[in-house]
């Protein structure tokens, strides 16, 4: 499995920029390894299929057998009778101000139908194939189901192969909101296979800033919870059992902007493995001189807001079922006091100095990696991975949760989540060396997430280029995402911030 590590070659896959056909995302070219021919032929083009089906040929995988009803090209990762999960990007099912989702919010259907076809190819009917992800604390499961068609896709594989395909929110509770103040939890059946504590310990991210864990900050009110788990040399997460007991794991993130880390891909899409929310850091309170990053600078401002912050965390969940009466008022207030976090507002570490949720998201990449089903942490890799990006339509500015459509036309493949992600970065017009989770996460460690630079990296975008380097990508292959209001000035290519800002 070290393969996946040395991986350095990543295939891109450029097409229109919008979705066609409708669930279960039945292929309409004419495939010979495709298996499953129903009566009823699918209407139109279907782009996301064509787009995956070419990466996988661009990645020379099983080269010898393409065109033939025998190619087989997740063969060489996926094996009969293995147990693979699928782990599409389900953050939510809307976003912060605009209308629905836009299509630039969560893995579409058409890119999960097509990896979830080329898995059962590979598995030849023999194994489990598990769609499944641990969405935002406040996501509707069964509305992001409808949305991403799963229920028809479930249906047509019953039907048509006779397979049962798995579907799980992994999340063991999901939070009630009002106006985006959290008034109440609900409890969800969550992973069936349950939960195991993960500690990383000296290994973690967040051991170098230990003596700062006291400012850790999570996804809810109770700091006590995320101190807890980080502190005195312990830094545990709490990971999806069916996740630690896959023999594979196919991501399938969604090409979006970040108000935490600058873009959202292969790496961060990691955050939907872990169980519970509150046991992820995602910043540290107080600025940069105090050792936090929850905001740039020590304004009077900001100092009033802790304040007032403070106290709205210590008495605000001692008020019961008033929580949910004072909520919207109280949201308002704050609005108006103290700025819009969605608009122009900068707090909660959603800037380009958050030193705290990268550190988390190379950790939960390292328990996928490295973790067994125990959650013991091994030498050598504990399962194989291959990563399939939808960038059909991405999410540009206020992502993830606000994201405006991109129409890219991109799909995106390769072995390793950090080659991907170091080409995403750049065709989104971003310098890696801006971003600290792609900058960090080449760094030597006992467990390492590559063993190549970001000089090794190569693309493939025809048959024809060849392998081509990613410094080489430039002008017409960039497709300029607007960052996050956060980052903007701070991640974009040195030699595009003229034309980014022109876009902007």
């Amino acid at each position: 499995m070290d393969y996946m590590l040395h991986s350095s070659e990543v295939a891109i896959s450029r097409g229109p920029g919008e979705y066609s056909g409708q669930p279960p995302y039945t292929p309409t070219g004419e495939y010979p390894e495709y298996m499953l021919r129903s009566q009823a032929p699918p209407q139109g083009t279907n782009h996301a299929y064509a787009g995956v089906r070419e990466t996988l040929r661009l990645l020379r995988l099983d080269a010898e057998h393409f065109g033939r009803k025998d190619w087989n090209p997740l063969g060489e990762i996926i094996r009969p009778d293995d147990t693979v999960v699928l782990k599409p990007n389900f953050i939510r099912e809307f976003r912060e101000t605009q209308a629905g989702h836009g299509d630039c919010l969560i893995t579409h259907g058409s890119v999960i139908r097509a990896a979830l076809d080329y898995v059962y190819l590979a598995l030849r009917g023999q194994g489990r194939i598990i769609v499944a992800d641990a969405p935002q604390n406040d996501a509707d499961f069964a509305a992001i189901r409808r949305i991403a068609g799963l229920d028809r896709i479930q249906e047509f594989y019953q039907r048509y192969a006779g397979f049962q395909v798995e579907v799980y929110d992994l999340r063991p509770e999901k939070t009630r909101k009002v106006n985006g103040v959290i008034v109440g939890h609900e409890r969800l059946p969550g992973d069936p296979a349950g939960y195991v504590r993960v500690d990383l310990g000296r290994h973690s991210m967040f051991t170098e800033v230990e003596h700062l864990g006291y400012r850790l900050y999570g996804s809810e009110y109770d700091t006590s919870e995320i101190r807890r788990h980080h502190t005195g040399g312990v830094h545990e997460y709490l990971i999806s059992r069916t996740i630690l007991e896959a023999d594979c794991v196919i991501n399938l993130p969604k090409l979006k902007t970040h108000k935490k880390t600058g873009l959202t891909v292969c790496l961060k899409n990691l955050v939907g493995i872990n169980g519970n929310k509150n046991w992820l850091p995602h910043h540290r309170l107080g600025t940069p001189a105090q050792g936090g990053d929850q905001f740039a600078e020590d304004s009077a401002i900001h100092r009033a807001e802790r304040c007032v912050m403070g106290c709205f965390r210590r008495v605000f969940p001692l008020l019961g079922p008033t929580r949910a009466l004072v909520a919207k008022p109280l949201k308002n207030l704050g609005r108006c006091l103290f700025g819009d976090t969605n608009t122009d507002t900068i707090r909660s570490g959603n800037w380009y100095g958050n030193d705290t949720t990268w550190r988390m998201v190379l950790d939960l990449n390292r328990i996928l990696l490295y973790a067994d089903r125990n959650g013991c942490l091994q030498n050598t890799l504990a399962r194989r991975s291959f990563s399939i990006v939808d960038g059909i339509v991405g999410g540009e500015g206020n992502g993830p949760l606000d994201p405006t459509p991109k129409p890219a036309g991109l799909v995106l493949a390769g072995a390793n989540p950090l080659a991907v992600d170091l080409v995403c970065a750049r065709l989104m017009g971003f310098d890696q060396e801006r971003l600290p989770l792609l900058r960090e996460a080449l760094r030597m460690h006992a467990l390492p997430l590559t063993n190549f630079t970001s000089g090794d990296v190569t693309c493939r975008l025809t048959e024809a280029a060849g392998e081509q380097r990613l410094a080489d990508l430039a002008g017409a292959d960039l497709h300029y995402f607007r960052p996050h209001f956060g980052w903007r000035g701070h991640v974009e290519l040195e030699e595009n911030s003229a034309l980014a800002t022109q876009i902007e």
